[in-house]
């Protein structure tokens, strides 16, 4: 069996390409997503963003992106780093020493503890306290029941069964 020249070299292509594509993949910073788990960023670590349902996100090194917690707390450490916006999601935001984030801080549901020597470069909107998070809970079921209750109604109107009229 004969391979032929060009066969040959689309391997060789190939395999070249996916070598170097890799090689540049794997040197660029990461996303991480994590469901009902802690995500710890290291002190010599560096994140493109991060993303955790169920769980809370410490930084001791610097995450260029945003940083978005559903039911956790986010914890940024000194010489911590959050280059974009920090959003929480039934839970609240810890600003250490020298921890500085890059964009807004947005936490519904939580408080902020923070560090005078802390930095935030964007705006903080707090929305604290037990209103808001059942409110965002509930206003889209209230919604989806409503839609459901509709197309119930809907189906029993037309497919009702015609009463005769009386002789």
């Amino acid at each position: 069996m004969r391979i032929s020249p060009r066969l040959l070299a689309w391997i060789s292509v190939s395999v070249l390409v996916a070598g170097l594509s890799s090689a540049t993949f794997g040197q660029a910073p990461r996303e991480r997503t994590q469901f009902g788990h802690d995500i710890i960023v290291g002190p010599d670590e560096e994140v493109s963003e991060i993303t955790c349902f169920g769980g809370s996100v410490r930084v001791r090194g610097h995450v260029a992106g945003e940083v978005t917690v559903f039911g956790g707390n986010v914890v940024v450490e000194e010489d911590g780093s959050v280059g974009g916006d920090t959003t929480v999601f039934g839970g609240g935001v810890r600003l250490e020493k020298t921890a500085k984030l890059g964009g807004d801080v947005t936490i519904f549901g939580g408080q902020l503890r923070r560090d005078p020597e802390s930095q935030v470069g964007g705006d903080i909107t707090n929305f604290s306290g037990g209103f808001w998070l059942p409110l965002m809970v509930a206003l889209p079921l209230i919604f989806i029941g409503a839609i459901v209750a509709l197309i119930i109604w809907l189906i029993r109107r037309f497919t009702r069964a015609g009463v005769p009229a009386p002789a």
